[in-house]
Formats: structure tokens, sequence, C-alpha cells
């Protein structure tokens, strides 16, 4: 059997590029959004050279059978002959989201008059919570870089940010060195749908960021000149999501953390489950991660146990007649409702910030 991966056709490439740019265009998707569904559909288009060869079927006019065939193959074997494999949840349904939006777009166009998906449905979303650390674990790992080399100071500078600032990682390797304010501690950040807004951060982020700008960054760069903030030994260039991905992991394992434990946003879940812990608005925790729905946001209230627990020891009327043993189910039984009940009354809470440990 021929295991190599199908040639994407001509047609169906100037097809997906055009998608692309019309996504671009009409609504700012990152650079990240637009490879995924520039991967996914070119996916969908090699399923149909390797499936359905003989039927010679462009891209753009895919039958609902062939659409339904590719998603009980893709979802539930791996087909090798056509690149594919297995798929979680989160990127089956990233998949059909792109194909929503391709299908809507043909017909926008006039390049086809039915949608093919539009009787079809994606699994029932099951949202688990984030993994984070703890703050014992999160100085444990800020700690491990080695400081004494330029690698190790921008390393810690990255963590450190990353920790007091919540950004995303893809936001973090994009910082540009003028977006960043020293003197007022803050930072201009360019999110998802190229939306800008404005984050603070903190002493110790502040004290490794002027540290590692006023000496590592040279020496890394070696008189090269680069307006990236965070950048590489090697040609200084600047550091991406996959390279700080692996740095990540390496510390985490130089502590002891387990790799289960550990994902590219693990320092952003630890930002804003710290924070709720201690008496964050939800609202402001919205606004300082760039989310464009608080829903979004509330997951990270059924992790912030904490707070939860000191909530009823310190308000219930009989919480000396508590035993502290019972406090974790108290709290797993009372936070569905506490996160339910976020949103509404976020708004009208006050927007004061306790600070962190760091």
């Amino acid at each position: 059997m021929n295991l190599e991966t199908p040639v994407l056709k001509p047609h169906d490439s100037d097809t997906i590029d055009a998608f692309c740019d019309a996504m671009w265009l009409l609504h700012g998707l990152a650079k990240a959004s637009l490879e995924a569904y520039r991967s996914d559909l070119q996916l969908l288009a090699r399923h149909l050279n390797s499936h359905f060869a003989e039927q010679r079927t462009a891209l753009k006019d895919i039958s609902q059978a062939q659409l339904t065939h590719y998603y009980a193959v893709s979802y539930t074997t791996v087909d090798a002959h056509a690149g594919e494999h297995t798929i979680t949840p989160a990127t089956a349904r990233r998949r059909f989201s792109c194909h929503s939006r391709f299908f809507k777009w043909l017909l926008r166009t006039h390049q086809r008059s039915d949608n093919p998906q539009a009787t079809l449905s994606t699994a029932k979303h099951y949202r688990t919570d984030p993994q984070t650390l703890s703050e014992a674990q999160i100085e444990a790992l800020l700690n491990s870089p080695d400081v004494s080399k330029p690698t190790g100071l921008r390393d810690k500078a990255m963590l450190e940010l990353m920790y007091a600032s919540g950004l995303r990682v893809s936001e973090l390797v994009s910082i540009k060195l003028f977006e960043v304010s020293l003197p007022d501690n803050a930072l201009r950040v360019t999110g998802k749908g190229n939306k800008e807004r404005m984050v603070p951060f903190g002493i110790p982020a502040h004290d490794m960021l002027k540290c590692y700008i006023n000496t590592a960054r040279s020496a890394l760069l070696k008189g090269r000149l680069c307006d990236d903030l965070f950048v590489t030994q090697r040609g200084g260039s600047a550091m991406t999501r996959q390279m700080f991905w692996k740095l990540i992991k390496t510390y985490a394992l130089q502590i002891g953390i387990a790799s289960e434990l550990i994902s590219p946003h693990t320092l952003r879940h630890a930002f804003a489950t710290h924070l709720l812990n201690r008496g964050a608005d939800l609202r402001v925790v919205q606004l300082l991660l760039g989310h464009a729905d608080i829903g979004t946001t509330q997951i990270y209230t059924h992790i912030a146990t904490q707070r939860l627990k000191d909530l009823v020891f310190s308000n219930h009327l009989r919480h000396d007649k508590i035993v502290p043993k019972a406090a974790p189910d108290i709290v797993t039984e009372i936070a569905p409702t506490i996160a339910s009940e976020a949103a509404p009354k976020a708004a009208a809470v006050t927007t004061t910030i306790p600070p962190l440990t760091r």
C-alpha cells in the first residue's frame, strides 16, 4: 500500500488560499488561526484525493456523503494514506467550525448553491478544567533558569512576564521591544483578532525585563538588529511558540513537575487561578486575559478552590462547627453555582486586584 501523502491539487490550493485571504480581510484572524484553517482544509482536500480519486471531486464541490465519510474516518481511525491521525474532541470541533466557515464563504461568493454541512452537527462539548500549578510550584518554575547565562536570563524574563501578565504564548513571543514601557510597568499586546490591549506587570517581571534588555538581549543578538523583544542566540531570530514550549517542559522536568500538569499555557492558567484565589474580580481577569466572552474566563472559577474554601470559613454562620476535612466536598458542591452567578454580578464588583505573592 502506498503510504505517501496525496498531493494537493492546484485548484484546491488556490481555493484554500482565497478563503484564508478572505478570513484575514473580513475577520482579522491571527496568523496561527489562519495556519490552522489552511491545514484543516488541506487535510480535507487530501482525503478527497485519497478516497475519491476516481471521482476527481474538487474541494469546493465536495458532497455531503464525502464530507460525512471524512468525519467518520478521521475522527475514529488512523488513516496513514491520507496523512491523517486520530484527533482530540477540541481539534474535531475546530475542524468542524473551519469547514462551516468555508462552506458559508462558498455560498456567499456564489461558488456553490448548497451547504453539505447544513444537516450535520458536531459532538456535544464537555469543557474540561485547565491544568494549573500551585503557587509553590510556580515559584520553583520561575527560579529554575540559570540567570548567569544570557539564555537563562532571557528564559526567566519570559517566565516572569507570562506569569505576571497572563499572556498567551503566541502573544508573548510576538512582543516587540517598542511595545514595552518599563516606566509604566505595562506593555501593549495584540491578541486574537488583532485586538490590542494594555497589560500591566509587577516589579519582579519589571526587574527581570530591565536586566534582560540591558544585558542578555544584546549578548544574544551579537550586533544584529531585531525588533522582537525575546530573541534566540541563533541568528538573532525571534523566539517561537514551539521553542518556548520546549523550554517550559525542560524546566518543569528539572524541578519534578509531572508532564501532565504542563502545557504551553500553564503560566497563563496559574495567573488567572491565583488571582481569583486571592479575590480578584472575574471581569478584571477577563480583561487581562483578553477574553471576548466572560464565559471563557469562568472556567477558572471551578479550580479556584482556595478562595471558595476561605469564603465558606469566613462567612458561614457556624464556621466554627465546620470540620476542615469536609471543606473540599463543600467547595466541590458550591463551585458550579458560584461560577454561574459570577458573570452577571461581575460588572458591579470593584476592579481592585489584590497583589500576588510575587
